[in-house]
C-alpha cells in the first residue's frame, strides 16, 4: 500500500538537508508547485528551490528550505529538524500517484522546540522507472478565512 513513502520521505530530507542533487534525482526539471507561504502564484521548475537550498544551507542563514517559519536562532545556529507525516493518504493509478498529508515539522533550537504544520499533497509520475514528483501544493493546517485579511 505505501509504495512511494520511502520515495517521498527521501525527497522531504533531502529538501530538509538542502541536498540539490537528491532534490533533483526525486523530481522532475519542470515540476510544479504552489507554496502558499513563499507566494500566492505557482512555481516552475528547479531553479526557484535550487536558490532556496542553496541558500539555507550556508553557514550565514538561518532558514529551511521546506520552513514557512524563519529559525528562531542566529545565522550559523544549529537548528535540528524531524519531520512526520500525519494522516498520509497514498493513491497510486498505474504510472501516476498521489500523496496526501499533513506535514509535522518540529524544529529544535537553542530557544527551545517548536512545532507546526501545513497540509500537502504531492503527485508523482513513474518516469523512466522511477518515481518522481511532478507537483506539489500545500495549505494552511488551519482553517483559512474565505477572503483574504485587509
Amino acid at each position: 500500500m505505501n509504495e512511494i513513502r520511502p520515495i517521498l520521505e527521501q525527497h522531504l530530507t533531502a529538501i530538509f538537508t538542502n541536498d540539490v542533487d537528491a532534490y533533483h534525482a526525486t523530481t522532475v526539471p519542470e515540476l510544479s508547485l504552489y507554496e502558499w507561504h513563499v507566494t500566492p502564484h505557482r512555481i516552475d521548475g528547479w531553479p526557484f528551490h535550487d536558490f532556496m537550498m542553496s541558500e539555507a544551507s550556508r553557514d550565514n542563514t538561518a532558514g529551511l528550505a521546506l520552513d514557512p517559519h524563519p529559525s528562531d536562532g542566529a545565522p550559523g545556529k544549529e537548528t535540528r529538524v524531524h519531520f512526520e507525516l500525519a494522516n498520509y493518504r497514498e493513491q497510486v493509478y498505474a504510472g501516476a500517484a498521489i500523496c496526501s498529508y499533513t506535514l509535522l515539522i518540529s524544529r529544535g533550537s537553542e530557544s527551545g522546540v517548536r512545532v507546526f504544520s501545513y497540509n500537502e499533497s504531492r503527485v508523482f509520475i513513474k518516469h523512466d522507472d522511477v518515481w518522481k514528483v511532478v507537483h506539489v501544493h500545500k495549505s494552511p493546517s488551519w482553517k483559512a478565512p474565505f477572503q483574504p485579511p485587509k
